[in-house]
């Protein structure tokens, strides 16, 4: 490879939230709505930031902020992600699900500083179960190129199998807190207890 690619970062917040039964992007952890938090955080280290979301979700936001609207045309986070790089094609994505609550900048900074452009991914993992997190991960632009092809192949439409049978730098965090995903009400609780 002869450059590495510029590092764009993307909050996914486009999702329905069943299981939560409340838009996880609009829970408030650290006073104002979690997506914002993201989008800052990851403002900090990315040479430029934009949620993802559904068109209806768009007046919602602050208008300084940059969005890439889902077009549809893929199953799960794989919209959002792929929506985005069909907008940044030559761009690497940094990618935070919304229902991070106890990310950091650290971490963040931890990830990025791990980053490998050779590998198709440099993504999060939990060293008891070491599996790539691909909503917590830098997408390289080859990888979302190659997952074009993964989908439209046939081979389900789930990243986290895309990114376990290619080539990814496993970075375990500092902090495996910053893992923790509240999807649900109990999980928003743990969340709120660690956050304390």
């Amino acid at each position: 490879m002869t450059s590495i690619a510029k590092l764009y970062g993307l909050v996914l917040s486009g999702g329905k939230s069943t299981r939560m039964g409340t838009d996880k992007g609009l829970i408030t952890y650290h006073g104002i709505p979690q997506r914002e938090y993201l989008y800052q955080l990851l403002s900090a280290v990315c040479e430029e930031t934009f949620i993802s979301l559904r068109e209806e979700q768009t007046q919602e936001l602050p208008s300084k902020m940059k969005t890439i609207v889902d077009l549809n045309e893929f199953k799960g986070p794989y919209n959002g992600l792929l929506s985005a790089h069909k907008k940044h094609p030559d761009a690497a994505w940094l990618v935070l699900a919304c229902d991070l609550p106890l990310m950091d900048l650290n971490a963040l900074k931890e990830l990025i500083s791990k980053r490998d452009p050779s590998k198709n991914a440099t993504a999060f993992a939990l060293k008891e179960n070491p599996l790539p997190e691909p909503l917590c991960a830098i997408w390289e632009p080859h990888a979302l190129a190659e997952s074009l092809t993964y989908l439209a192949n046939g081979n389900g439409t789930c990243p986290r199998k895309f990114l376990i049978n290619t080539e990814v730098k496993l970075v375990f965090p500092s902090d495996e807190n910053v893992l923790l995903n509240a999807n649900s009400e109990q999980e928003y609780k743990e969340a709120l207890l660690k956050l304390a």
